[in-house]
């Protein structure tokens, strides 16, 4: 353990990710693909002995800042990684471009789920089940690192309760933290912590899909790309799983664990918090999922009374399953659709706008989850500072309550929060541009640089007037794409936090 926390982060990462491919080259044994078989068994001898060179070369390798340090191999691991993911896969299937390739395993890694592999039976289960690994261990990535790297760092949502706070505040015992332990083995202790939890989870849901009537195989798939958000199936989402109904209840039971970090990594980082009937982030899904959940079945339900058919029970149950599940898949940026989402359409005849999914998936999941997005913390953040400033209005003399935690909050965690929100707005605009420069159309553009900037993939088959197929647009917005799933992953800050001067005097 003392030699691993010796080497670069990047290396370990990157002999972990070609032990990984032992999986699909073992899937590949039990299905009878030895074509596939000794492809990504040739990967893993390759890059098994690239990574015990590298690691052999840089051993004795000190950084003057090991949290710099981590930060960049954190920004490699997502663009360099896919690299070395996409070279089994790109000889595996055959008739393709490594590009396609190369995005395939971007989309992947960072928990996007967007295929340019849309046709059935393009791939073989043994590929399907590399892209479902490659975005389970990108999932386990952004849990470990999110406490582990930017926890300490007030990065990835944590700056918005700890900006400028004093006395015995979050920013103090982080600091502590930072210059006490040491990073990498921070980094060791939180993956042995987290890493049992997020496989035990994924196990659980994978139990619950079989008995369920869902195939092992393609459960097995359903159950990591719930975990990681990532939203890929090997049999293009829900609608076509055996599981139905009973699979989907079991799938939506897990979207709690992109909604709050409470829910698996309580008391972690030393925060002091209640539980999850007083997070902020828990209550404020809560509120979006009833809320717009609502405002779809009462659009559906006015619709179907307006029409001459007879409604029946069980296409109002549906119709509201559908909306439920759907609507809680999009806002953690998993991206599963209900078998039944269509079935509220049916009911009354209306189409659902796409917007609704579009905002659900800019605001995003939790911090320190799988989920991308805005993050709810800042959500709540802004409707706080919001909520007050109407206060003051009305009352310009009150005094705000709640605690420093909540004035905290209010106040600089609302003035971050705008700021991040900002720079994701601009960032949807700069995606925008430089798709259109590439020819691909204004509404087709808008549509796929909220769901590459959120990592929701399949927003791009549902949010716009007519499915977006990304096996259509050209290179260079496949670049531009893969750019912008980096960027939505690691976030904005984090970016801008290594040009930053201090990080390079350390």
């Amino acid at each position: 353990m003392n030699w691993i926390t010796r080497l670069p982060f990047f290396v370990v990462l990157m002999g972990l990710g070609a032990i990984a491919m032992i999986v699909p080259a073992a899937h590949a044994v039990v299905m009878e693909d030895f074509t596939t078989m000794r492809v990504f068994f040739y990967g893993f001898i390759l890059f098994s002995t690239l990574t015990l060179l590298i690691g052999l070369a840089t051993a004795g390798y000190a950084p003057q800042s090991v949290a710099r340090s981590q930060l960049l191999a954190l920004l490699a691991a997502f663009t360099l990684l896919p690299l070395m993911f996409a070279v089994p896969f790109y000889e595996a299937v055959g008739n393709t471009t490594y590009m396609n390739a190369w995005f395939e395993m971007v989309s992947s890694f960072t928990t996007t789920g967007a295929t340019v592999y849309d046709t059935a039976g393009r791939l073989t289960p043994s590929l399907h089940l590399w892209r479902a690994l490659v975005g389970w261990l990108g999932g386990l990535l952004v849990w470990v690192t999110a406490v582990s790297i930017f926890a300490p760092m007030n990065l990835g949502g944590f700056e918005v309760r700890a900006t400028a706070s004093v006395g015995k505040g979050p920013v103090k015992s982080f600091t502590q933290i930072a210059k006490i332990a040491d990073p990498s083995e921070r980094l060791v202790r939180y993956t042995l912590s987290l890493t049992p939890i997020y496989i035990g989870l994924t196990f659980l849901l994978w139990i619950g899909l079989v008995i369920a009537g869902e195939f092992p195989y393609i459960a097995l798939c359903h159950a990591m790309s719930t975990l990681s958000t990532s939203g890929i199936s090997p049999i293009g989402g829900l609608y076509f799983a055996a599981s139905r109904f009973w699979g989907e209840v079991m799938i939506f039971c897990f979207f709690v664990f992109a909604l709050s970090r409470l829910t698996f990594s309580r008391g972690l980082i030393g925060e002091g918090n209640s539980g999850l009937r007083r997070d902020p982030e828990f209550l404020t899904a809560l509120f979006l999922i009833v809320s717009v959940t609502g405002l779809l079945f009462l659009r559906h339900f006015i619709g179907a009374t307006e029409s001459e058919e007879a409604s029946q029970l069980i296409d109002v149950g549906a119709a509201l399953w559908g909306a439920l599940f759907t609507v809680t898949s999009f806002l953690t940026t998993t991206g599963f659709e209900s078998h039944y989402w269509d079935g509220a359409t049916d009911w009354s005849g209306l189409q659902t706008p796409g917007l609704f999914l579009i905002g659900l998936a800019l605001i995003g999941g939790g911090v320190a989850t799988t989920a991308g997005g805005v993050k709810l913390l800042r959500i709540y953040a802004l409707y706080r500072h919001g909520e007050r400033e109407q206060e003051r209005l009305l009352h310009p003399s009150s005094i705000g309550g709640g605690g420093r935690e909540a004035r905290r909050i209010r106040k600089q965690g609302a003035y971050i929060s705008w700021i991040f929100f900002m720079l994701f707005a601009l960032s949807i605009a700069a995606v925008m541009l430089m798709l259109s420069l590439t020819g691909v159309q204004f509404e087709t553009s808008m549509v796929l640089a909220v769901s590459a900037l959120s990592t929701t993939g399949p927003l791009a088959a549902v949010a716009a007037e007519t499915p977006i197929a990304y096996s259509g647009i050209p290179d260079a917005a496949k670049a531009v794409l893969a750019l912008a799933m980096v960027l939505g992953r690691l976030e904005t800050l984090a970016i801008i936090a290594l040009f930053n001067p201090e990080i390079w005097q350390r």
